[in-house]
């Protein structure tokens, strides 16, 4: 029977669903149909194959030929099919034993002459490929992405030629090795660098702690940039499971992945400008936007109030579930958007409120207004308020000024906090849940009438009171304290400054 199966995988988001390449030649005249809900790039992969065949000197069947890619139902694109089409027609012509195919999945892009050309998101394929136990063959430039994802056998190669020959026992493709990436130099900027503003390098290092986002609020030239560039570098380093789901979101965007930044933080800062879309993701085949690319590390919003305030409002969500699905006539996708977010507003339009020249000719009705840009919901997700005034001339272009610590021992203690985070409770301070908070941030009596005072005082939402319990928590654990102190929780609702009155 001139049948043959091949296994490939198709794109869906962070998931890579298998996908399989039914070949059958059939007597009749000369055609190639390629059906089960293929793409406009799936539909010309026939006419690459043949020119990939012929250009390699196989013989390309003069017959009827059918290509099914199953499961029916599921979208396909891109040039990934093109690989297992070809060794599809070519085991069912009799070209290759088609027996061994059933041991290995493939993807990859043919040129005209038979070479294989990469494709994008490579890595979730390597990744179910391994939990399905077959072996991943696949374009050479691919390889050292797709190693990255352990515990998958992984083939690659150049050209259609080697493929076959593999599989016709001429010459064996070897098995890649695991891709090490050697450790970066810590090459992001050093906390040290920033002068003064020692509070808002104290709400820095809580906010590493525990994942806790943060909005800086002070006027131009100030700092505020200076210091969130500058959180990647105390923020603990990620481990396998951190770093793979975040390179798997890289691998399918259209910027693809570079394994020399495996296990880099990655810091987003879109430009106020951005729409929602470009914010979390989307278009025919959805694709991730800033906030799912910013996964496990930061976003950076600059010039919070600037935003459109329906593209703020679409982080609502996903700062709360950390997901964001993206929804299409044909199809859906959930990406994960775990992301530490950092944000920065001047005071005022001018941008001056508050300064000691006096250069501020805001209204208090222009100071409302510039603010009620920013939502309440909003607000009430960020977990710490601070401001960031202007530093003293004198302290600026001191020569005795010392220079405050290196990120290297702010991190220090950022890691021995999160480690005590993930030995009581599994997760950072910042994802505890209601049920967490009753276990984990009990207050004393005091400490209970005092949180009560300041939620009547500030107006503040339970949504608030969590998140400033979450930040008491993290303030604790950096001073190696079990329970939750009167200073700690002092501190924490300090941090709420856009809460309080005349904000």
């Amino acid at each position: 029977m001139s049948l043959a199966v091949t296994y490939s995988r198709a794109g869906a988001g962070i998931d890579a669903p298998l996908v399989t390449v039914e070949v059958h030649l059939a007597n009749g005249l000369p055609s190639l149909n390629i059906v089960g809900l293929p793409e406009a790039a799936v539909k010309e992969s026939k006419d690459r194959v043949r020119s990939a065949l012929l250009n390699s000197h196989f013989e390309f069947p003069a017959r009827r030929i059918t290509i099914n890619l199953a499961p029916a139902d599921l979208p396909k694109e891109g040039g990934r099919f093109d690989l297992p089409i070809a060794l599809g027609i070519l085991a069912a012509s009799g070209q290759i034993p088609k027996d061994k195919l059933a041991g290995y999945e493939f993807v990859g892009e043919l040129a005209l002459s038979g070479e294989l050309r990469g494709i994008r998101g490579v890595l979730p394929v390597a990744a179910q490929s391994g939990k399905s136990g077959r072996a991943l063959l696949l374009p050479e430039e691919n390889g050292a992405e797709a190693t990255l994802a352990g515990g998958t056998i992984i083939l690659a190669t150049d050209h259609l030629l080697k493929v076959c020959a593999h599989f016709n026992g001429t010459e064996q493709l070897q098995p890649l090795p695991r891709t090490t990436v050697p450790a970066q130099a810590d090459n992001h900027p050093d906390l040290s660098d920033v002068r003064g503003q020692h509070h808002a390098k104290r709400a820095l290092e809580i906010a590493a702690a525990g994942g806790h986002s943060l909005l800086m609020v002070g006027p131009p030239g100030t700092g505020k940039t200076m210091l969130a560039s500058r959180l990647p570098g105390i923020l603990p380093a990620m481990n396998e499971a951190e770093a793979l789901e975040t390179a798997a979101i890289q691998s399918i965007s259209q910027g693809g992945f570079d394994p020399d930044n495996w296990k880099q933080r990655p810091f987003r800062a879109p430009h106020h400008t951005a729409s929602g879309v470009a914010l979390v993701g989307g278009g025919g085949n959805p694709r991730p936007g800033e906030i799912s690319l910013a996964h496990n590390g930061v976003m950076f919003l600059d010039e919070l109030p600037e935003y459109d305030r329906r593209v703020l409002e679409v982080l609502r969500e996903p700062l709360e579930s950390g997901r964001v699905t993206i929804s299409r006539a044909a199809r859906q996708a959930e990406f994960p958007a775990r992301f530490q977010l950092i944000a920065a507003m001047n005071p005022c339009p001018c941008g001056y409120l508050g300064d000691r020249g006096g250069r501020c000719r805001c209204t208090a009705d222009q100071v409302k207004r510039y603010r009620a840009r920013i939502s309440g919901p909003i607000l009430d997700r960020i977990d710490m308020h601070i401001e960031v005034p202007p530093l003293a001339k004198e302290m600026l272009y001191s020569e005795t000024e010392q220079r405050g610590e290196s990120s290297v021992r702010v991190r220090e203690r950022v890691e021995q906090a999160r480690e005590k985070q993930q030995e009581r409770a599994g997760k950072a301070n910042h994802r505890l849940d209601s049920r967490d908070i009753d276990r984990h941030c009990r207050l004393a009596q005091a400490d209970r009438t005092l949180l009560e005072q300041a939620m009547e005082r500030l107006g503040l939402s339970a949504r608030a009171s969590h998140r400033i319990l979450r930040v008491a928590r993290t303030i604790a654990d950096l001073e190696g304290s079990e329970a939750i102190n009167t200073t700690h929780l002092s501190e924490a609702i300090s941090f709420r400054r856009l809460d309080r009155a005349g904000g």
